[in-house]
């Protein structure tokens, strides 16, 4: 398994290659609460999910009056970006679930992206999620220009400046050359890795919830516990097919079959 397990990870990390809209419409009050609109449910399992937790709930409410107050898209965003960080975000945690955040306060890039991509969602907003190798944040596209939510910073994390934003991206999109890289860090760091970015794409809200999954499965994997990864990954892999998730989970078939004699191919 020694020697076999090198080739595995430069595989999975040659495989994991990838990479507008305009104006965000203000929504009618009446609309905030429309059954069309993406729920937090989402992002929670089937036991996780109960009546509207507390701190989304009391968010929610006070956004909805900010908003029907507010004509200027841009301060409403700064609003919802700021009292998002208030009442939910605080304290960074990797591999953070939604749950994690709405009940312990605890975050990470893809659970505070989530969060703040339904609200944006919520008020209406045009945005895209971006998943990259390492990280995920969001691009709002407002007034002809592009903005970027980074959630993992209370301070500065709305950037504006077309100077920042560009630099920012341009963090992402550098091109390296693929190299076997620790597919068991997954989508939670809060530093940009620039010499071997190869992905940087737009997923939506239910692709994100895959990649939820996705974070999830790695503790389980980097604790060898393999049947629990592949089932969070058979899930990840429902709602976003990407040849990451999937690169992932044969990974972990393979070792819990090497490691254990367990074959859950079967």
């Amino acid at each position: 398994m020694k020697k076999i397990l090198p080739f595995l990870l430069l595989f999975l990390s040659s495989t994991f290659l990838g990479i507008c809209q305009e104006n965000a419409a203000q929504a009618s009050i009446s609309d905030f609460s429309s059954p069309e609109k993406n729920s937090y449910s989402l992002f929670l399992e089937e036991s996780e999910r109960r009546a509207t937790p507390t701190a989304w709930e009391a968010l929610q409410l006070e956004l909805d009056l900010k908003a029907s107050k507010k004509s200027d898209p841009l301060a409403l965003l700064r609003v919802i970006f700021q009292k998002t960080h208030q009442r939910l975000f605080k304290n960074y945690r990797q591999h953070s679930t939604f749950s994690n955040m709405l009940d312990q306060g605890d975050y990470d890039c893809v659970s505070g992206s989530a969060a703040l991509g339904l609200l944006l969602d919520r008020y209406g907003y045009s945005f895209d999620v971006i998943e990259t190798d390492y990280h995920v944040f969001i691009q709002v596209y407002l007034g002809g220009k592009t903005l970027v939510l980074e959630s993992t910073l209370p301070v500065g994390g709305l950037i504006t400046s077309p100077s920042a934003v560009s630099n920012y991206l341009a963090a992402y999109l550098s091109e390296g050359a693929p190299i076997a890289r620790n597919i068991s860090e997954g989508l939670a760091g809060t530093k940009v890795i620039t010499e071997d970015n190869t992905i940087f794409r737009k997923v939506n809200l239910t692709q994100l919830s895959g990649l939820q999954h996705y974070n999830e499965a790695i503790v389980h994997f980097n604790k060898q516990n393999y049947k629990q990864a592949i089932d969070l990954l058979t899930k990840a892999y429902a709602q976003y097919p990407s040849e990451r998730i999937e690169g992932l989970k044969a990974l972990s078939i393979d070792l819990a079959y090497h490691s254990y004699g367990i074959d859950i191919r079967k």
